[in-house]
Parts: C-alpha cells; sequence; structure tokens
C-alpha cells in the first residue's frame, strides 16, 4: 500500500544511519515495529497490580511440563 508522508529527511537519514538500515523504508519500517512492541510492553506493565496471581501457581513446574 501506497502511503505519502512528509517526514522529517534530516530525521530518517539519522534514524538509517543509527540502526544501519540501507534505505528509509527500511528505517521507517523498523521505528514502527519499535513503536508497537514498546506501546504493547506498556500495555502489559499498565497490568502490574491489577492481576491477581496464585500463590500455588509453580511457574517452574510449567516450564519443565511437555507440549504436545
Amino acid at each position: 500500500m501506497a502511503t505519502n508522508l512528509a517526514l522529517d529527511d534530516e530525521l530518517i537519514e539519522e534514524a538509517r544511519k543509527a540502526g544501519g538500515h540501507k534505505t528509509k523504508k527500511d528505517a521507517v519500517t523498523a521505528a514502527l515495529q519499535e513503536y508497537v512492541r514498546r506501546r504493547e510492553a506498556l500495555r502489559i506493565l499498565d497490568l502490574f497490580g491489577r492481576v491477581e496471581m496464585d500463590p500455588g501457581y509453580d511457574h517452574k513446574a510449567e516450564r519443565r511440563r511437555k507440549r504436545s
């Protein structure tokens, strides 16, 4: 999908160099992916203190459990 955006050329070039990207498109795509990951992580952090944990849950045993 083609999209036309008015972006700061200097900022895009700085991001391209900082990330070692070959093209502006690669730099913008990487920046958007990082933005989405960061926002998802922040949503998870918002759950701290809101989710009641089961004191009997053994996370180590769950890791050892074989998956089918």
